[in-house]
């Protein structure tokens, strides 16, 4: 059915936000966060719900086969001018009533707002049914406004994610619904989220209050999704639930429960285990330095690389020590090798024999070298998607969580990455293949870093240059050691 004519919208404002709630069926047409400033075209605080769309979140009552849309009725709000909440206040309830003139059916819409929270207490309830046990439909979407200044990059993370009870979070792109999908539940929660804002319900408390499922549409645009939570109702017959409608701030998501902090999952799924909760304790890391020490971003995240080289300090140690020691005992690995070239299995005791007498494991270098792959894959998602960096200038850099316009970090990046690798080369013998790889991979990584976030680049090149003092030691040490070797010969 088409819209009522002559809707007005009801204006609930906080220093937190302006949301706005429709005459027309007591649906959310507003979402404007107003300490996030928008860098899409126009000025102004962040808007979720785009300017074509319908409302955000609105309601049906299903009853049998019969299902009567709410947004082609009238409400009539409880205050009609504008709610100003400050800060501090107590939460204020706005009701939103329907009376059918021509018959018995009365819908309520209750929505509890809180001034210092994104978070929207909401309380269904309908009336004249005849007795009849009703469902309400939740319509999310289609989908969540841009407000970031490369559209594509906002509208690529463009997804809906539930959290079902039996098969955890799923996380499915709007790009990738091209036909209905169903999400069985129950589930805690169904979201609409972007890069960095979010749309979410949340069931109420109690084994009743959870969502019977989730149906996703294709709403005929490659970023756009239909989606259609159903709630039975509470055991007083009300429906009971919370809306979020905000930033994807890791300590107010993590404070609703049920998993909503994960509800923009790290890396690939089988890497989640790992990725997930070493990216949300990087993340608290990244956070409370900044709030204990009262340093910009730019600085914690210098810092956090230098401290980061610090404690891995030990372990790359260990595994250029391995590495020296792998070369020292080489001459006589040769010479074992060439004795039992004929005899595998004698060629296999000998070798074992040599590095026990020697103490050396072959392995023993291999494990520092892969502690920082997780971190590295983990600080790539963290740096991409985490809100506390977006729209942070630090020096000649206009937004950490961008690339940088200069490419002034990618290149210090690979210079660095030279600078290691030359000086590690002044004690290894002349070999071919690694002069060119001391030429290639600072050049491949350079251009791969090119378009990854900044404060990235920033954390990789400060790591860089304070592990350059552990490689010129090193260095004088294996050269101290060949010196000795020499001489002994």
């Amino acid at each position: 059915q088409a819209p009522v004519v002559g809707a007005d919208t009801v204006i609930i404002e906080s220093p937190l936000f302006r949301y706005g709630i429709s005459t027309n069926g007591a649906g959310v047409v507003r979402a404007e966060l107003r300490q996030f400033e928008s860098y899409a075209e126009g000025d102004g605080a962040v808007q979720l719900v785009p300017e074509e769309a319908r409302a955000l979140i609105g309601y049906r009552i299903a009853v049998g086969e019969r299902v009567i849309d709410l947004g082609s009725l009238r409400f009539e709000p409880e205050q009609a001018g504008p709610v100003s909440l400050a800060e501090g206040d107590a939460p204020r309830t706005v009701e939103f009533v329907h009376a059918d003139p021509a018959g018995e059916f009365v819908a309520r819409v209750a929505y509890t707002f809180d001034p210092d929270e994104y978070v929207i207490g909401v309380r269904v309830t309908v009336g004249g049914l005849g007795g009849a046990t009703p469902r309400l439909l939740i319509d999310m979407g289609p989908t969540l406004a841009v407000n970031e200044a490369n559209a594509q990059e906002d509208q690529r993370s463009l997804a809906y994610v539930v959290n079902s009870r039996r098969d955890g979070i799923r996380s499915v792109p709007l790009r990738d619904v091209k036909a209905d999908r169903i999400e069985e539940g129950p589930l805690e929660w169904v979201a609409l989220k972007n890069k960095y804002f979010l749309a979410a319900v949340l069931a109420g408390d109690g084994e009743d209050q959870a969502f019977g499922g989730v149906i996703a549409r294709d709403a005929a645009g490659e970023f756009t999704t239909d989606l259609t939570a159903t709630l039975p109702a509470g055991s007083g017959g009300a429906f009971d639930f919370r809306i979020y409608l905000g930033p994807q701030q890791y300590e107010r998501l993590a404070a609703l429960g049920d998993g909503l902090q994960d509800v923009n999952p790290y890396g690939w799924r089988p890497l989640r285990p790992i990725i997930r909760p070493l990216g949300h304790a990087i993340t608290w890391a990244l956070v409370s330095m900044h709030r204990t020490l009262g340093l910009g971003y730019g600085w914690v995240l210098i810092l956090f690389g230098v401290l980061i080289r610090i404690i891995l300090w030990p372990l790359n140690a260990r595994a250029m020590r391995t590495q020296m020691k792998n070369m020292a005992l080489q001459p006589r690995l040769q010479e074992i090798q060439q004795k039992y070239k004929n005899d595998p299995e004698k060629l296999q005791r000998e070798m074992l024999r040599l590095y026990r007498e020697e103490g050396f494991s072959p392995f023993g270098g291999c494990l520092p070298m892969l502690i920082p792959f997780p971190v590295l894959i983990t600080l790539f998602f963290v740096f991409q998607n985490t809100i506390e960096f977006r729209g942070v200038e630090f020096l000649w850099l206009p937004d950490l969580s961008r690339p940088d316009p200069y490419h002034i970090l990618p290149l210090l990046l690979g210079g660095s990455m030279f600078l290691m690798q030359r000086i590690s080369a002044k004690a290894t013998p002349p070999n071919p293949q690694m002069k060119m790889m001391m030429y290639f991979m600072p050049a491949f990584m350079t251009f791969i870093f090119l378009n990854f976030a900044s404060g990235l680049n920033l954390y990789y090149t400060a790591q860089n240059l304070a592990s350059i003092p552990q490689q010129i030691q090193l260095t004088r040490e294996r050269q101290r050691q060949q010196q000795q070797s020499r001489s002994r010969g």
